[in-house]
């Protein structure tokens, strides 16, 4: 994938989960490049180089804390949109995302779904470059959530 996106805190440290897994791949090089870019607010996103990794790009995004920011649904949305206009401008072709704000921030993985698929397949239609999006995720069963409601959405 040219690009991957992290599930990151405000201060794009290197953090647990996703963010720690990516870090730690990466190296020290990119929480020094991406810590210049903090803070971030939920729903927004960053770029960065993928220093140790074999992608091009890392996006690092703020999901909402489910019950706490505001409204959830659409930040959480924000996420989505704001990474692949960033991965668009900078001429990505397959970016792999994973279920931001399911983990530590608490958001539900079925609600979670719901949101990131519908905000992708919106955003789909004004992309050019962007030709493969991958969802990855942490399980078997978080995989079979995303799928199920995928279907839901039909022939988009």
């Amino acid at each position: 994938m040219d690009a991957v996106v992290n599930a990151a805190n405000a201060e794009l440290r290197r953090g647990g989960g996703v963010a720690g897994a990516i870090h730690r791949a990466a190296g020290p090089g990119l929480e020094e490049e991406a810590c210049a870019l903090a803070p971030i607010l939920p729903g927004q996103a960053v770029v960065t180089s993928a220093h140790g990794l074999p992608n091009q790009y890392v996006i690092h995004c703020l999901g909402p804390v489910y019950g706490r920011d505001e409204p959830a649904e659409g930040l959480l949305a924000d996420c989505y949109t704001n990474a692949l206009r960033l991965a668009e401008h900078r001429g990505v072709r397959s970016i792999a995302f994973p279920a931001i704000s399911t983990g530590i921030f608490g958001y539900p993985i079925d609600a979670a779904a719901r949101v990131a698929l519908k905000a992708v397949l919106e955003e789909v239609p004004r992309l050019s470059s962007v030709a493969h999006i991958r969802f990855v995720l942490f399980d078997e069963e978080s995989r079979r959530r995303f799928e199920g409601i995928l279907g839901e959405f039909g022939d988009r």
